[in-house]
């Protein structure tokens, strides 16, 4: 099972932890891991490129991803709601097509 814990600061990205194996296929051919794959590895590409965020995380072991994001000017926010939001709902849609094998849980901090 994947567990994705997605954390927002008044709708904004804060930070993401995903972690397990899905278990839904045969190793280099789960479809609900590469899914989550994907979607991780491409937030993380996109948020480390700009220079007004500091981004940290990695993947210290197979089946774990991490990432915390500090913004540094006032201008990110409409770009860090939609990398927010395309994480979210991405992970979402995975979740509610393959229920058994991912979940996503959302906390909003204030």
């Amino acid at each position: 099972m994947i567990k994705a814990e997605l954390v927002l600061e008044q709708g904004l990205l804060k930070s993401c932890r995903i972690s397990g194996h899905a278990g839904a296929g045969p190793k280099g051919g789960d479809i609900v891991c590469a899914a989550v794959s994907v979607l991780a590895r491409t937030a993380f590409k996109v948020l480390s490129e700009r220079k007004d965020l500091r981004i940290l995380g990695g993947t210290p072991e197979r089946g774990e991803f991490w990432l915390e994001i500090s913004a540094l000017g006032t201008e990110t926010k409409e770009f860090l709601a939609g990398v927010g939001l395309f994480l979210e709902e991405g992970l979402l849609s995975v979740s509610k097509e393959y229920p058994d094998f991912c979940i996503v849980h959302i906390e909003e901090s204030r």
